[in-house]
Order: structure tokens, then sequence, then C-alpha cells
């Protein structure tokens, strides 16, 4: 006997659109499609055929997407793929589905459908492929954004050219994470405190368009400031950075400081924005004892190498246990390689984080009193 097929739910209200998606789910010989051409249609289709995982148009008449998502997760929590365009307001909708529940976003090709919808066929697959493996009941452990306390507000805004003191930065703390990401990433950087003396990167896989609306939400929930990489700037400790999406993100020296500077993406990759050429990259800027890698929630194994090796030579990581993880592909994948320090849960990741930084500010306040000759 053949193994199960993915039922996928293709709801769209363009009748191109889901004789397109339909077409493209058609030639893979694991899925089986089915669609609907609006929420109202798609909540009996979930109830009535019982997909494992549904492709969901953000802008539909009578019922739209973020609408049908709330009512699909109350009565049958599926994964969920949002298919969005790529507008600020196609964008804040789709940052809004994710903290819903659904677990990623492709964008709709720009232009003709009918000739373009070939540029997003891999993408679209992979990532169906990953949802119907995601585990629903990992997100709803995790709070709302809405839910999370908000922060203090910060006195003034940082201007993303103006180093702080010298330029020098004393550690950095990478962050990979792919599928179920910002519902992760909601969960642990709100948690890192107004102190906390490191600059934090972090490459979310995420097409363009996405990260700068991301990247703006994150910002009224966290302590720390947290911004777009959109052009090329310093790192500055108490600082998180999300890369640009679409783009890969390359970290370099300039004298003492430590630039950040997103790049076109490089087609021999198949991620992107990339964790191996951010983690690359920092391992070329910094000793391996001043990095911390961290690799969430993800299918795939990007990153992993890269981190393995970052451990091996003397840095710190992270693996997001079985426990938490949406998708345990990338923090399985560093863990298998004997690549992670420590594997925690996402709760517990923040406090590990903290606790690290403290034990290098004792080591450090210690070498100044050896220096000083105490």
């Amino acid at each position: 006997m053949g193994s199960k097929k993915i039922k996928v739910l293709v709801v769209d209200d363009s009748a191109l659109m889901r004789r397109h998606l339909t077409t493209l789910f058609g030639e893979q010989e694991d899925m089986l499609t089915e669609t609907a051409h609006n929420g109202k249609e798609a909540i009996a289709k979930l109830m009535e055929w019982q997909p494992d995982v549904i492709t969901l148009d953000v802008n539909m008449p009578q019922m739209d997407g973020l609408q049908a998502l709330a009512l699909i997760m109350a009565a049958r929590p599926t994964p969920v793929v949002m298919v969005s365009s790529i507008t600020r307001v196609g964008a804040i909708a789709t940052l809004e589905a994710l903290a819903l529940g659904a677990v990623d976003v492709v964008t709709k090709p720009e232009g003709t459908i009918s000739l373009n919808i070939g540029s997003i066929r891999d993408e679209l697959i992979v990532k169906t492929r990953a949802a119907a493996s995601a585990r629903l009941g990992k997100i709803a452990q995790q709070p709302a954004m809405d839910t999370v306390p908000q922060r203090p507000r910060r006195l003034s805004q940082p201007t993303a050219a103006a180093p702080v003191d010298d330029g020098e930065i004393s550690g950095m703390v990478l962050i990979g994470v792919s599928t179920g990401g910002p519902k992760t990433l909601e969960l642990i950087l709100p948690q890192l405190p107004a102190d906390f003396p490191h600059p934090v990167v972090v490459v979310q896989h995420m097409p363009a368009g996405f990260t700068q609306s991301f990247a703006e939400r994150m910002d009224r929930y966290c302590v720390l400031p947290v911004q777009e990489v959109h052009a090329a700037m310093p790192l500055r400790g108490g600082n998180i950075y999300i890369a640009r999406g679409g783009a890969d993100l390359q970290l370099s020296r300039r004298k003492s400081l430590v630039m950040a500077t997103p790049r076109p993406a490089d087609p021999a990759v198949l991620w992107h924005p990339s964790v191996s050429v951010m983690v690359r990259s920092a391992m070329d800027c910094l000793p391996a004892s001043h990095l911390t890698g961290v690799m969430l929630t993800g299918m795939g194994y990007d990153g992993a190498d890269e981190m393995t090796q970052l451990h091996q030579l003397g840095g710190r990581t992270i693996a997001e246990s079985e426990e938490t993880a949406i998708v345990f592909g990338m923090p399985m994948e560093l863990a298998r390689r004997g690549g992670a320090s420590v594997v925690l849960p996402a709760h517990a990741i923040a406090s590990q984080l903290i606790a690290w930084c403290q034990q290098g500010e004792k080591r450090h306040g210690a070498q100044e009193k050896c220096h000083a000759g105490y």
C-alpha cells in the first residue's frame, strides 16, 4: 500500500487562481486537492472533507481570510498556509493570520497569474508539505501577541546609522527560524530585558515585503528596539535586527563596527534569508566564543552545519526542543549533528540567553579586577 496522501484544501475567490493551484498540487503524487471559493464554503469543506492542510487567500468577499482562519482554528484546527499579495495591507493582514495560528505564507505572483504562477510553484509545494506536518497543539500552547503585556515604551527611537559608544560589541545572538517562526519569536523576544547587552540578529524565512511589517509588530511588544535590516547599518547592543525578506543578511567588519547588510539572495542557497550566510559571516567578524546561535522551529537544515561549526569552535548554541517546535526540522538537524550546547523548549530560551550573558559579564568583571591588580 502507498503512503497516505496529503489532502489540500485550496481557498481562493479567484477561479483562475484556484485552477492554477489545483493543477500545481495535482502534479504531486502525494497530494489530493479540493477547492472553496470563499471562507464560508471553506468551513463547510473543512468539516466534510477534513483536509490535512489549507491554502487560504487573505482578501476574499463575504468572509475574508482572517475571519475564515479564526473559524477554522475554532471548528477544527488545521495547518494553514496564507496566500497573500505583497502589498502593505496584505502583509499586515498576513502577520495577523500568523498570530492567529497560520504556519506560513506564500506571496501571490505579481502580474499575470497565468504567466507567473510557476515562480511560486516550488515554494508553495515545499511550504504546504511542511505545514501538513506541523503540530498545531504547539501553536495553541503559545500566547497570542495581543495577550502578552505591552512593555514600557522607549523615550526615543533609535537611528539606524548611529553607533553606540565606540561601536564595539562584546557578543552577538544569532537566531535562525522558519515555519511557525513568527509565533515562536513572539514568545521569546519580548522576554529579553532592557539591559540585554548584545545585538540579536534574526533570520526568519519570509518572502520580501513582509519583514518590515513583522519588525514593526515586534517592536510594539519588545523592550528592545526591533528593526528590519533594510540597508547597511552597524549593530548596536540591546537591539533586535530582522533580516530583510527575500534577501540574505551579510555581517562584516568596518573598523570597530560590525555591519549588517542585506544582499541579493544567492540562487545556490535553498532558503532566504539564509541562516547559513548569517552564521558564517558572523564567525568572520567575532570569535566563536563571543557568539550564541539559536535554532528554532522550521523545516530543513538551513544553518545546521554552520551552527555546529560555531559550537565546535567554542560558541554556545541552543536547539529548540521537539516539545515546543511547531516543525521539528531545523533544530533536530542541529542536535543530530551534535551542534547544540543545550536543547530547550521555546519558553526557556530567553532565560538561558540572559543567564549566559550574566555569566559572561561576571567573567569579564573578574578579568578586569585581575588586570587591575586585585
